[in-house]
């Protein structure tokens, strides 16, 4: 995955991170970690970094919080390699995956990882009222945005650099509504992103609450139907 550059949003990532770390260790991917909390998570990666020189990892600090959309826009608008994505800090989805994600892009501009879609497999699911908040956030973007995908949320992304270019100028969203985003813009513009199958683990303490799920919801309407209103 040389050609690669996975984004990795990493907040208050501090105890988790050393589970990713493992899994990456001696691969060949190019990981550029976004930190903006306020532990010690960048001092761990650079901990990593230095400890493997041979390998191509970076991590790029913020004094506040960005945002987990902003913290990914950051990250992909400085990816310098072909094919540039993104994965969740806490290794729900692993390096082995994702390079799954990136021989499965043959030729499309774009590919997700899916945890709803047939072939996917995941190992811990999550609770009950989670999986049935996230299934209903889904239909509502169906309805939304006519996106045909089963789960545009899954934190496991991976797309042609050319083709991103083109739209991250377009992108206002900071918070975990980019996904959606994303997606809409570059099928707007006619590029082709296709759903795949995944093996994903529920690590727990989800950094999506609540007020997050409202705070997205909000945003998207207000993308849709307000500013963006064609």
């Amino acid at each position: 995955m040389a050609a690669c550059t996975l984004v990795i949003p990493a907040y208050n990532e501090e105890e988790r991170i050393q589970i990713l770390l493992s899994d990456i260790k001696g691969s060949a991917v190019t990981c550029l970690f976004i930190c903006d909390g306020d532990d010690r998570t960048a001092d761990v990666i650079r901990n990593f970094a230095a400890a493997n020189p041979d390998m191509h990892t970076d991590c790029l600090e913020y004094p506040k919080r960005l945002g987990k959309g902003k913290a990914i826009l950051e990250g992909l608008r400085k990816a310098q390699t072909p094919f540039a994505g993104y994965m969740d800090a806490d290794g729900s989805t692993s390096i082995a995956e994702m390079s799954g994600l990136l021989d499965g892009l043959n030729g499309a501009d774009g590919v997700i990882g899916s945890r709803y879609v047939p072939g996917s497999v995941v190992t811990s699911p999550q609770g009950t009222f989670r999986r049935l908040e996230s299934r209903t956030f889904n239909i509502i973007i169906r309805l939304l945005f006519g996106l045909p995908y089963y789960d545009t949320q899954c934190g496991a992304k991976i797309f042609n650099s050319s083709s991103l270019r083109t739209v991250l100028p377009e992108m206002t969203s900071t918070g975990f509504e980019f996904d959606v985003e994303l997606i809409w813009r570059m099928r707007r513009s006619g590029f082709v992103i296709k759903e795949l199958p995944v093996i994903w683990q529920n690590m727990g303490d989800s950094r999506v609450k609540g007020q997050d799920a409202f705070s997205m919801l909000k945003n998207l309407v207000a993308l849709r139907f307000g500013r963006d209103w064609k």
